[in-house]
């Protein structure tokens, strides 16, 4: 658990993946000690900024093939993006109307869920640069699928007013398990309060116990968790949001 200057949302500010974590330029030590202390040992954590700005994980979408990169990117960023990532990333900047390019995809290595009126040439590029297979999605309604869902490999976390039959339809779609969640006590921005890779979670400060448990066990990141752990969680979040 950790925030970036009194924010709980710290998917706004930082972006993890599996070969790789950026996190924003700024005077806040504590957040980039919590990461670096985690990280450092098995990947690389890059300070930087997009377009002058530090809400990194709602400016820019990546995987561990790819980093997708907004407009208003400037040169000596993606120059600085360019020398400190790993090689076998590839990098490009988007003309996107649809600039918060991290509120609008959500993806892991393999598949990703887009805004419903994304670009077709950002499709593409983002098909390519990141390897994935592209679903335009909504979630509970939401256009914003980047804002509204966490997924890795291992499993993800949805808006949770997704109906069943959406989660399981979602969840044969993109060939992970799913579960409607919340984090940061009860707020429906899972894309935007967490950071998560195949090994390891962030979330705010604010994410209850029960939260964690079911982001520990829906993205297995504890080994003797199974579904009936994420059912009583299920209902224990749900009594919670009724109440």
């Amino acid at each position: 658990r950790t925030q970036f200057q009194n924010s709980s949302d710290i998917g706004v500010f930082a972006k993890l993946t599996n070969s790789y974590c950026l996190v924003p330029i700024a005077e806040c030590e504590a957040f980039y000690s919590v990461f670096e202390g985690e990280l450092a040992d098995v990947i690389k954590v890059i300070h930087t900024t997009v377009g002058g700005c530090r809400i990194l994980g709602r400016l820019c979408v990546g995987n561990k093939n790819g980093l997708l990169l907004p407009n208003s990117t400037t040169d000596k960023e993606l120059q600085h993006l360019r020398n400190s990532l790993p090689s076998s990333v590839k990098i490009a900047r988007v003309e996107e109307r649809l600039s918060a390019l991290g509120n609008v995809i959500a993806c892991n290595d393999y598949v990703a869920l887009v805004h419903p009126d994304l670009d077709r040439e950002t499709e593409e590029v983002l098909a390519d640069t990141l390897g994935v297979e592209v679903f335009r999605q909504t979630l509970a309604g939401q256009v914003l699928v980047g804002s509204y869902c966490s997924l890795t490999n291992q499993g993800g976390i949805v808006h949770p007013k997704t109906p069943i039959e959406d989660q399981d339809e979602l969840s044969s779609l993109l060939q992970i398990p799913l579960v409607a969640g919340t984090v940061n006590r009860g707020s429906d921005n899972v894309g935007a309060g967490m950071v998560v890779n195949d090994w390891i979670a962030f979330c705010g400060q604010d994410t209850t116990a029960t939260e964690i448990s079911l982001i520990e066990s829906i993205f297995k990141l504890t080994d003797n968790k199974g579904p009936s752990t994420i059912t009583q969680m299920r209902s224990v979040l749900v009594e919670s949001m009724v109440a």
